[in-house]
């Protein structure tokens, strides 16, 4: 029997961690290169299509985007490394 997927929430977006939400539980971090789908798994993780905004131009995350995921679980969407604006 499969388990209901609790439903995802975004919380908020941050630049520093002053402006990170209170660690309330368990957090599951995306981290990776530019444009390599991790805005894409979280949407997937989720079951929500446009949870996380995604995009085919590397370099569109540029915060820290954080999502409820259930009682004391959040998922964090971070900004791609190794992308250089010309």
């Amino acid at each position: 029997m499969a388990r209901p997927v609790p439903t995802a929430v975004f919380l908020k977006s941050a630049a520093s961690p002053a402006d990170f939400p209170a660690d309330t539980g368990r957090e599951v971090a995306f981290v990776g290169r530019s444009n390599s789908g991790k805005s894409t798994a979280v949407n997937v993780v989720t079951g929500a299509r446009k949870l996380a905004r995604v995009s085919k131009t590397p370099g569109r995350t540029q915060l820290l985007n954080f999502f409820s995921f259930g009682e004391g679980r959040r998922l964090v969407d971070l900004p791609g490394y190794g992308f250089a604006r010309a």
